[in-house]
This record gives C-alpha cells, sequence and structure tokens, in this order.
C-alpha cells in the first residue's frame, strides 16, 4: 500500500513516517507535502491508498484538502461513468485534539490519530484502513466522495468566518432571470455547460457548476448523490434499487428518478 503525508511541521512529518514504519512495516511512503494544496497535487500524481492530513495547516487546511482529493476523477476517467469521482482513498487527520472534529471523525467512515501520533493508536487505524479497503474492493461501505456531507461540517466549524450558505438562486427561466429560494429546489442535475435547477413548478438553468454548489449550500440540506446530482433531503419521496442493483431516488411531486452513484451509496446504508 502507498501513502501520501502532509504537514507543514517537518519534524512532525519525519516523527509520522517513522511511527509508520514501526506500526505499518507494509506501508510506502511515497511523497510528503507541506500544505493541503501540495497534497491535493500529489493526492493526483501518486494515487495513494491512504492520505495523513494535518487537520490544521496554514492556506488550505487538511479538511479543505480532503473534500478537494475526494473530487479527484478516477485514474483514465473521462466524466462519463458513475463513480461519483476517486474512491480508492482513506484519509487519516492527524490533529492535535479538537473535541468537535473528535466526535465527528468516530461518527464516520474517516480516522484520525492526535498529535504526537502513537505507535499503538496507528496500528489499530492501520487495522481499520486495511479492513475498509478491503470492503470497497467488494463494492461496499462509502467512498471518500460519500463523506463530502461531513468534511462540509467539519470546514465549516473550523472557519465559522467563511461565506454564509447560497439561500438564493439566480437562474435563467426562458427569456427571464428569475430568484429562486434554495429550500424551493427539488434537485440540481448538472451536464457539461448547464446545471438545472428543478423546483415544483419551474425548471431553470444556471452556469455555475455542481461542484461550486456543493460548497456553497447547506450539506445538511442538499446531499450530493452523484457527480452530477444534488438532491435536497426534505424532497426525497424514497428509495429504491433497479434491476441493475443501483440505488435510485423518488423525489417528492416531480416524476424524475435520480441515480445514485456508487461513490455515493454509502448515503443510504442498509439499502
Amino acid at each position: 500500500m502507498k501513502a501520501l503525508i502532509a504537514d507543514d511541521e517537518r519534524l512532525m512529518r519525519e516523527q509520522l513516517r517513522a511511527r509508520l514504519a514501526e506500526a505499518w512495516p507494509g506501508l510506502e511512503i511515497v511523497a510528503e507535502a507541506k500544505n493541503g494544496a501540495e497534497a491535493v497535487q500529489l493526492a493526483a500524481q501518486h494515487r495513494p491508498d491512504v492520505v495523513f492530513l494535518d487537520i490544521r495547516m496554514p492556506g488550505m487546511t487538511g479538511v479543505e484538502a480532503a473534500r478537494a482529493i475526494a473530487q479527484l476523477p478516477a485514474e483514465g476517467d473521462a466524466g462519463s461513468d458513475d463513480s461519483g469521482g476517486w474512491a480508492g482513498c482513506e484519509i487519516v487527520f492527524v490533529t492535535a485534539y479538537d473535541e468537535y472534529a473528535v466526535q465527528a471523525f468516530e461518527q464516520g467512515a474517516v480516522d484520525y490519530v492526535l498529535k504526537p501520533a502513537e505507535r499503538e493508536r496507528l496500528a489499530r487505524t492501520a487495522e481499520r484502513i486495511r479492513k475498509r479497503l478491503a470492503q470497497r474492493e467488494r463494492g461496499e461501505g462509502p467512498s471518500l466522495a460519500g463523506m463530502q456531507p461531513l468534511l462540509q461540517k467539519l470546514a465549516a466549524h473550523m472557519n465559522p468566518a467563511a461565506a454564509p450558505r447560497l439561500k438564493w438562486v439566480q437562474a435563467s427561466v426562458g427569456q427571464s432571470i428569475q430568484m429562486i429560494p434554495v429550500e424551493d429546489v427539488l434537485f440540481f442535475v448538472s451536464d457539461e455547460k448547464y446545471t438545472r435547477v428543478q423546483t415544483a413548478s419551474v425548471e431553470a438553468l444556471i452556469r455555475k457548476p455542481i461542484k461550486e454548489l456543493a460548497e456553497e449550500l447547506d450539506a445538511e440540506l442538499f446531499w450530493q448523490i452523484h457527480r452530477s446530482t444534488l438532491v435536497n433531503v426534505k424532497a426525497i419521496a424514497g428509495v429504491a434499487r433497479d434491476l441493475r442493483g443501483r440505488q435510485i431516488v423518488s423525489v417528492k411531486g416531480h416524476p424524475e428518478k435520480l441515480e445514485v452513484s456508487r461513490g455515493f451509496a454509502g448515503l443510504f446504508k442498509g439499502m
């Protein structure tokens, strides 16, 4: 297995590398990053199985880097499949004690270790990660892309001064421009050029891509279920499987069915 380490402190990177050599001898550290932006670049280049991210780095934080890594396409992906992005990476946050962050990590499928990293903790982390990677190979368990709502909450917690959540959408309806309240939107579906805004009574177009909308919308209200689709949680009537085993979302007050890509299937556990 390959790993990437990202920390703005050189001594912390060296310590983590040394502890991992003891706790996880079969893990190869293929690259080290000094900041979040470099971590995203190196993750795209090396495609590691595991990325160890310092949660607080100057510029792009570890959480922001994790969100960007989750959006990386699969190798050779031209954007036509339903993978929901690159799903093969596990994230481990390395952090000084942060009660909120620790509680959030324990509720999700991302792991964490506290500074300074202890051998025993790293050994337990290694065991959990190997199990989760094995589950993914069998098509089970959530992908990193499916953890975007959790990562968005963490990012908001770490940067409370960030821009407020989007409340209105300015969209083209025929020859006019309308202001549509986001709570009225049933779902957003994007193609290469436009994003369709669908309410119970209006279909409109905007030029903003799904990736930007996902950054600006409340992650508790809008779930990303596909690389091209965001759905209002309150508008979900139900989720069923089709003959091919794919999860399909039914929308209240609208006949359209929305496909859930494999990378986001973990949002609907037990289906």
